[in-house]
């Protein structure tokens, strides 16, 4: 794991390329700690810079920036390879393979794309990656993002007149590095954050700076310093001397496994579960000490089980517990690493000890980011790099073999509702909200008095309004998706446009349709969601949040379940092998209990998180009043006040839980401060 950063001007403008791109790429030291290194082509304008992480061959052969046997192509890559050693078999194979002078990865994977080229070695490799590939032959750079969003990749220009340049790197503090870095806020990019309390791809919160997309190849020949395009670039696309497209894509794996007929479920867990020790063995690979997060979830707990049996020795696991029993699974990790025989190490923090960790939020996540689960990420990433450079995780599970409740309950809500026109709807919702929450709250009380005190209905009065305001909006079931994924319902309505109006929000990745025939009916309800979570959700938060955390202490994530096996393993089962009798991985669980028994594993879902929403009313007050005084708002000019304090109101009032939509402000707050 490691960082880069790179540029391009227009040859000869600027001189000192060399101490530019270095100071960019030192910037994301805390990426790569141990090697650094840049290359610079002046008569091109190209420089690249390396921070290096050594996992695989920790020689100076694995040194970077590399430049291939031949001569043609110098490369930087973060991430891993964990299948180039059988490449180099193939390469072998052929009689191609150079004279190799390391045993790392990267080499690899330049003798690879000097036999076979680039995007064909690409589809052969399993791993995380993003690239960035000069070819000295044909005068063209290359950027190349993984599969599924694994490692960021930032492009993008800045500057003006001498000191135009067009940048791209890990990280965006490599592009405030630059000299002549003094591009805006982009407040369409604001208003997609406000909804998804993330900033997601195509755009970045700066303007004219944006994210590759995951599973693209970005192709530049010529001159890219002039004008940036209006709008983020969409493969396909062509803009100037700029190429995007798509290397690999969900869609066309979902059209290729839905001719695949499962016919045998005992057939299926079998490759599943062969299909998961293979990735946790590739990827169990390293010249470093390594081990595993572990919650004690199924998730988590399959990684740990897998990479445990194939192990020679107690592997090294960690959790990361809380003062506040709600939010404590440390205690089911615990069992989970009793039973599996690891080494395991758990960190049990204080809440005083895990609001120490927000002022370092903005400079870890380098743009507005609000999954408030980012915290505990931190702690068990900062604890488990005290003895492993590498951990192995369990994210994507979820994603992949419908873990989270929107799957099964989504279907349920919209069941129920769409039987009802859209005007029927709306005057239902209204109608509920005539009631004002206290209202709802009285008239549940002696409802609940008849009911198991774990049977019983909190915040009726919210969860009325909640459902008031979807039927309100949701039209179809999609609309039910975007409504349970947003953390403000309207963001337009509380984003400040630049001349005050109201921001336009943009379309994103979920406006784009969905694979033709292949979610075109209600039975596919949970899968629509699982498709779209992948494509953005998956890769803008989740991951996000794993690498940002991670890499703040120098620590590699790997994630066996995107292996690209194993994703398409999971969506050639049916949905019914992945939810069945209301519960979510089922195809999961049954191959977790041939290693850990089911009485560990089974309890409700609980999310990986802190308590914001208590904090905010306690120990953290006077630090988010402070951020969200109506004066300080009204003269930055980025939101509109009255719906925020509004929200603000209520959740000091105990009346209504607003932690989200407030987190999403707070850390937007916290961000700008650091500008």
């Amino acid at each position: 794991m490691c960082g880069f950063a790179g540029l391009i001007t227009d040859s000869g403008k600027i001189s000192n390329l060399a101490s530019l791109v270095s100071r960019m790429a030192d910037t994301l030291e805390h990426r790569g700690p141990d090697d650094a290194g840049t290359w610079v082509d002046a008569d091109s304008g190209v420089a690249l810079g390396f921070r290096r992480l050594a996992i695989i061959d920790l020689s100076s052969a694995g040194q970077q920036p590399m430049v291939s046997t031949s001569g043609r192509f110098t490369i930087v890559l973060n991430g891993e390879i964990y299948n180039h050693l059988q490449l180099r078999s193939e390469l072998t194979a052929t009689g191609a393979a150079p004279v190799w002078r390391g045993h790392s990865d990267t080499e690899t994977l330049l003798a690879c794309f000097e036999h076979w080229g680039l995007v064909s070695t690409l589809t052969k490799t399993a791993g995380m990656f993003a690239i960035a590939l000069w070819d000295a032959n044909e005068r063209k750079m290359h950027l190349v993002r993984d599969r599924f969003g694994e490692k960021p990749l930032y492009y993008g220009w800045v500057g003006s007149g001498s000191r135009r340049a067009f940048l791209f790197g890990s990280e965006l503090k490599a592009f405030r590095a630059y000299n002549g870095f003094d591009n805006a806020i982009c407040r369409e990019a604001l208003a997609q954050y406000m909804r998804y309390m993330v900033v997601p791809a195509p755009r970045s919160i700066y303007k004219n700076i944006f994210k590759l997309e995951p599973g693209c190849l970005l192709t530049i020949q010529g001159s890219v310093t002039g004008c940036a395009p209006s709008q983020p670039l969409r493969p396909p696309v062509s803009y100037r001397n700029i190429k995007i497209k798509r290397w690999w894509a969900l869609s066309d794996t979902l059209h290729t496994v839905a001719k695949q007929h499962i016919t045998d479920e005992v057939e299926e867990l079998e490759k599943l579960e062969q299909c998961l020790r293979e990735a946790v063995r590739l990827q169990s690979q390293a010249d470093v000490p390594r081990g595993a997060f572990l919650s004690g979830g199924v998730d988590s707990s399959m990684t740990v089980a897998l990479m445990q049996q194939q192990a020679s020795h107690a592997i090294k696991t960690f959790t990361v517990g809380f003062e506040d029993a709600t939010f404590d699974e440390s205690q089911f990790a615990c069992k989970v690493a009793k039973h599996l025989g690891t080494d395991h190490t758990e960190l049990l923090v204080t809440s005083a000890e895990a609001q120490k960790v927000i002022p370092l939020l903005p400079n870890i996540y380098d743009e507005p980011f609000a999954d408030s689960s980012q915290i505990p990420t931190y702690l068990v990433s900062k604890v488990a790099r005290q003895q492993v450079a590498v951990a192995l995780s369990g994210d994507a599970g979820d994603e992949l073999f419908g873990g989270y409740n929107r799957y099964f309950w989504g279907p349920r809500i919209w069941a129920k509702l769409a039987w009802l026109p859209y005007s029927m709807r709306q005057i239902l919702g209204l109608a509920i909200r005539a009631i004002p929450i206290a209202g709802w709250d009285t008239l549940s009380r002696p409802i609940n008095t008849l009911m198991n005190s774990g049977d019983r209905i909190v915040r009726v009065g919210e969860k009325a309004h909640n459902l008031s305001n979807r039927l309100h909006s949701v039209r179809n079931v999609d609309d039910l998706y975007l409504s349970l994924l947003s953390k403000w319902q309207d963001p337009a309505r509380v984003v400040r446009g630049e001349s005050s109006f109201n921001v336009s929000e943009p379309s994103s990745i979920l406006d784009d349709e969905l694979p033709a025939d292949l979610f075109d009916n209600f039975e596919n309800c949970a899968l629509r969601m699982m498709y779209r979570d992948s494509m953005m959700y998956l890769p803008d938060d989740i991951l996000c949040k794993v690498d940002r955390a991670a890499m703040a202490v120098s620590l590699e994530t790997r994630v066996p379940f995107l292996d690209h096996r194993v994703a398409e393993l999971a969506w050639r089962l049916p949905l019914n092998m992945k939810i069945r009798n209301g519960q979510g991985k089922w195809a999961l669980r049954q191959v977790l209990y041939k290693y850990v028994p089911r009485q560990l594993i089974e309890r409700p879902k609980t999310g990986f998180g802190v308590p914001i929403g208590d904090w905010l009313r306690g120990p953290l007050r006077l630090w988010a009043e402070n951020l969200l005084d109506q004066n300080r708002l009204n003269a930055e000019g980025y939101f509109h006040s009255a719906p925020i304090h509004k929200k603000w109101a209520e959740h000091m009032s105990g009346k209504r839980n607003h932690t989200d939509s407030l987190w999403t402000v707070l850390m937007f707050q916290a961000w700008l401060e650091t500008q």
